[in-house]
């Protein structure tokens, strides 16, 4: 936590890590995916650690697959997506996946102040609007302000936040997550940066080029 910021016109949120506990949903999908790909005879061996696809939240998927799977074929890995995203929709659907404390309440407060509210994510689209509409705060985002790196198909989180600002004319914002993909993006595009610490599944320092760190949600609202 540092000093109050100025106020920003807009806020731009990542979601995994951020405002969704990720792995309250991914890791039961991960496992079902690998004993897919092993019965499809795509995959031999035991399940990688659970770190290895926590560690690469925030990357891209396609990055996300070599780092868990190095030595697997490319046809393998876009298997993987579809069956993870299956996985993932399916437990959505059965009510699996929980916010951080405090998302909701802190979220509709910030609109209610008058802040445009956005979320920029290397998901897969299905994925990131699945998560926000299962948790009812579609209304609190600008329409059509979900930006997801699987429905854009932009190449890096810079270049899904830079896309964002131009469609909704935004001329200041806080990029709000927890990896250094989220301090790269805002501060590329020139924006203040917010960083999550409290996910617990980044590699040290990554939130070193933060402007200010938070170690729960609702601190956002201390820093306005």
């Amino acid at each position: 936590m540092s000093a109050v910021m100025s106020k920003p016109e807009a806020m731009i949120f990542d979601l995994d890590g951020t405002l969704f506990q990720t792995e309250t949903l991914l890791l039961p999908a991960y496992h079902a995916t690998f004993d897919r790909l092993r019965a499809e005879g795509l995959y031999e061996g035991a399940t990688p650690p659970e770190s290895a696809i926590l560690g690469g939240l925030g990357m891209l998927l396609a990055h996300i697959w070599k780092r868990v799977m190095p030595d697997a074929d490319e046809s393998v890995h876009r298997r993987a997506d579809e069956l993870l995203l299956q996985y993932q929709l399916e437990g959505m659907a059965q009510g699996q996946g929980r916010l951080y404390e405090g998302v909701a309440d802190t979220l509709a407060e910030l609109q209610r102040r008058g802040i445009r509210l956005f979320v920029a994510s290397n998901g897969l689209e299905a994925y990131v609007k699945g998560v926000v509409r299962q948790h009812e705060l579609e209304p609190l985002f600008v329409p059509g302000g979900l930006y997801s790196a699987g429905e854009y198909g932009t190449a890096t989180k810079v270049d899904l936040v830079r896309r964002l600002l131009a469609d909704h004319s935004v001329t200041s914002a806080w990029m709000v997550g927890d990896r250094s993909s989220d301090v790269e993006a805002g501060h590329a595009n020139g924006l203040a940066v917010v960083g999550c610490d409290y996910a617990g599944f980044r590699e040290q320092g990554e939130l070193d080029g933060a402007d200010v760190r938070i170690d729960r949600f609702s601190r956002l609202l201390e820093l306005l």
